[in-house]
């Protein structure tokens, strides 16, 4: 893990960083911001929110904001609707409430007096720590077939999924769970995405392609190559964490470039099969 590696990481997001500030009035999409990072699509607003401590969105509208804050402190006649418009806000009410909320001051109390100590901390980058060790092995992995259910929307209702998936599972004669094993594809943070665009798919090891159901779960396969592997152990409400540890410190330091698939789980045992503290999942990060 050389500090050349951390360095090239660290100059591919500033330059993502750059280019938004660049073309703060076009429209950054996650796709095209991955193309001048040279990452995954699938991996990147992962990568970006590690990296700044905040979501693509968010960060494009602190970079508003920032240009909103020199045109109220120092272009005193530029009206505060222009400058909201200028931001991409439709009123200077909504301007107005967004920004104090970041910054605790109404644009015209900013313009006013403006709190620049409260400013800098809004900007302060997070310090990203490299000196935790954890057991991270790389593997071949491969080419996999999967019966796949397709959850999409809050996280908070992945349980009815998991039903209707475990309904099929134990339906069909496709995927007995004693000798096929279960994964799942991680398109999204839920911490980071808006609850309804959040994309998880649930997922169960086949021979062939299954035909359509009444479940709706659709074929789709896990391709073969390498991947970098954690190990979490026990509940998975703190499975993030480990997740994170990949995206955020592993990574900058391993020198590796990730493929163009998202993160995915195995779940070596199920949880209704064995106690909550007993579980064991596998974390891949497919990597080239």
């Amino acid at each position: 893990m050389s500090k050349q590696a951390v360095k090239h990481y660290a100059n591919r997001m500033d330059r993502v960083c750059d280019y938004i500030q660049a073309h703060i009035n076009e429209d950054l999409s996650v796709d095209r911001l991955s193309e001048v990072a040279c990452f995954s699509k699938f991996h990147f607003h992962r990568q970006f929110s590690t990296y700044t401590g905040m979501t693509v969105a968010k960060f494009v509208l602190m970079q508003r904001f920032k240009r909103a804050s020199q045109q109220l402190a120092h272009h005193q006649t530029m009206r505060i609707i222009d400058i909201a418009m200028e931001a991409n806000f439709e009123s200077s009410e909504a301007f107005s409430r967004a920004f104090k909320n970041i910054f605790g001051q109404t644009p015209s109390q900013f313009r006013q007096s403006p709190n620049w100590h409260h400013w800098r901390a809004q900007y302060a980058q997070p310090i990203i720590e490299r000196k935790l060790v954890m057991n991270i092995n790389l593997v071949e992995f491969d080419h996999t077939l999967i019966a796949v259910l397709e959850h999409r929307g809050p996280a908070e209702k992945i349980d009815e999924s998991l039903d209707t998936f475990r309904a099929w599972r134990k339906a069909t004669t496709h995927s007995p769970v004693a000798t096929h094993r279960s994964f799942g594809l991680v398109y999204d943070d839920p911490d980071t995405v808006e609850p309804a665009k959040f994309r998880f798919d649930l997922c169960a090891e086949v021979d062939e392609t299954i035909p359509n159901n009444a479940q709706g779960l659709i074929n789709k396969a896990i391709p073969a190559g390498r991947c970098a592997v954690l190990r979490h152990e026990g509940s998975l409400d703190k499975i993030g964490d480990k997740v994170r540890h990949l995206y955020c410190h592993w990574l900058p330091n391993s020198g590796e470039e990730l493929r163009d698939f998202p993160c995915f789980f195995h779940y070596t045992n199920l949880n209704g099969e064995v106690p909550e503290d007993q579980l064991i999942t596998d974390i891949y990060l497919p990597i080239q």
